[in-house]
């Protein structure tokens, strides 16, 4: 229930960023995942190295407020040094409400910025034996910041820093309401359209 309110909320807030406004953005991004941890069956030690990450987001944003989706996807998520785990992948879908600062304070310089919302985290993995896949769809929150410069009026750079993590379960459960949790360290283009 909480994820639908969170999501209609998105939507709400996309909506009623005028056209005319906002400023859109697309933002491709290449990124490393750091500190994850989870409650998945043999794959909590499995998740120890950093791991690339690339995506992008739609970004709409006005004077102060915005929203933005993203889209990321981690291949090799979960890596075991035994060579336990054949094949694995996170991916992240969010909706996100965005709070910047003013525009007009920042035409020359770096634009910070700060998102929080919510969404799904989808985790796939399967082991040598195939004893123990992994199979999840699971809801998620992020939130995070970082700050957007502009080379051009239509090109820019962008850096971030979020933390994604699964709602539900504990540390202590292994069966049921698995949890997965991690940072993401992102740098990608900011292309005005």
């Amino acid at each position: 229930m909480g994820l639908r309110v969170v999501l209609v909320g998105v939507l709400l807030a996309v909506c009623r960023v005028s056209a005319v406004a906002a400023e859109r953005q697309i933002q491709p991004f290449i990124a490393v995942s750091l500190g994850a941890h989870t409650t998945f069956a043999l794959l909590d030690t499995a998740v120890q190295k950093p791991n690339v990450v690339y995506g992008g987001r739609a970004v709409w944003l006005g004077e102060i407020f915005g929203a933005e989706g993203d889209f990321g996807q981690a291949p090799g998520f979960f890596q075991s040094s035994n060579d336990l785990i054949l094949h694995s992948r996170v991916t992240t879908v969010t909706g996100n409400f965005v709070v910047a600062l003013p525009r007009h304070l920042t035409e020359y310089t770096l634009r910070p910025f700060f998102v929080a919302g919510g969404g799904i985290m989808v985790a796939r993995a399967e082991d040598f034996f195939g004893a123990l896949p992994v199979s999840d769809t699971l809801p998620c929150i992020d939130l995070g910041g970082g700050a957007a410069g502009f080379l051009t009026d239509k090109v820019g750079v962008v850096w971030d820093l979020r933390y994604f993590r699964s709602l539900g379960g504990n540390e202590g459960e292994t069966n049921f309401g698995q949890r997965l949790s991690f940072w993401r360290a992102a740098m990608g283009l900011a292309l005005r359209y």
